[in-house]
């Protein structure tokens, strides 16, 4: 924004309102299941977006249908992860993208167990 006596910035102006408006006002996500490692996938068949999706919208739904991180989306997009976990989030709910969450860290193997398992596959050698 500019103070007393600096010209108008437009720019400066429309990337403030920009993601708000993409957002439609809102900061946070519907879901908070939704994290920057959430794999995002288009549900097939697809379903057509209604007519006010955002042109964001759109985009991120395009290139879900083949799975892709919730941030390599937001890289593709240029745009912040807050943001785009909140499209992200409307998406799941409206029943356009499936969100897939990583491995529970109480599913993922005992690295003691691994180790071992390491080793004792070292001395069949």
């Amino acid at each position: 924004m500019s103070g007393p006596g600096e010209p108008y910035d437009e720019h400066a102006h429309a990337s403030a309102l920009r993601p708000y408006v993409i957002t439609k006002g809102r900061s946070r996500p519907t879901r908070n299941t939704i994290s920057i490692e959430t794999l995002l996938v288009a549900i097939s068949p697809p379903r057509a977006l209604p007519v006010s999706a955002t042109r964001e919208e759109r985009a991120l739904v395009r290139m879900c249908e083949r799975l892709l991180s919730l941030v390599e989306a937001a890289a593709h997009l240029e745009l912040p992860v807050s943001l785009v976990k909140v499209l992200a989030s409307d998406l799941v709910d409206s029943g356009h993208l499936s969100a897939r969450s990583g491995v529970p860290k109480a599913a993922l193997p005992d690295p003691q167990l691994l180790q071992e398992v390491l080793d004792g596959l070292r001395r069949l050698r």
